[in-house]
């Protein structure tokens, strides 16, 4: 199933994080917090108001509790407003 965000929503996917610290431990799944950065899956085509200045591919940061989150085939997502996105991460 594929979702297509309307007017100025964004789809996020988890970024996933580093499993090892950089001294090679291993990171227990249940002690890590979620990181802030998310994948932009798909954003919509915005309004008349807001013009969309992130795309597909672009990794974000957004605040924890902003956006509803869903599951969807077994992953997760989070659908949040571009206004939420605090920053674009650049490379």
């Amino acid at each position: 199933m594929k979702l297509r965000p309307m007017a100025d929503n964004v789809l996020l996917k988890q970024h996933e994080a580093e499993e090892t610290t950089s001294f090679g431990i291993i990171l227990a799944t249940t002690s890590k917090e979620k990181p802030a950065i998310y994948e932009v899956v798909s954003a919509g085509p915005g309004t008349k108001d807001v013009t969309m200045t992130v795309k597909a591919g672009d990794k974000v940061v957004v605040s924890k509790f902003t956006g509803s989150e869903i599951k969807l085939d077994g992953v997760e997502y989070k659908f949040v407003k571009q206004d939420d996105i605090l920053a674009v991460v650049l490379d």
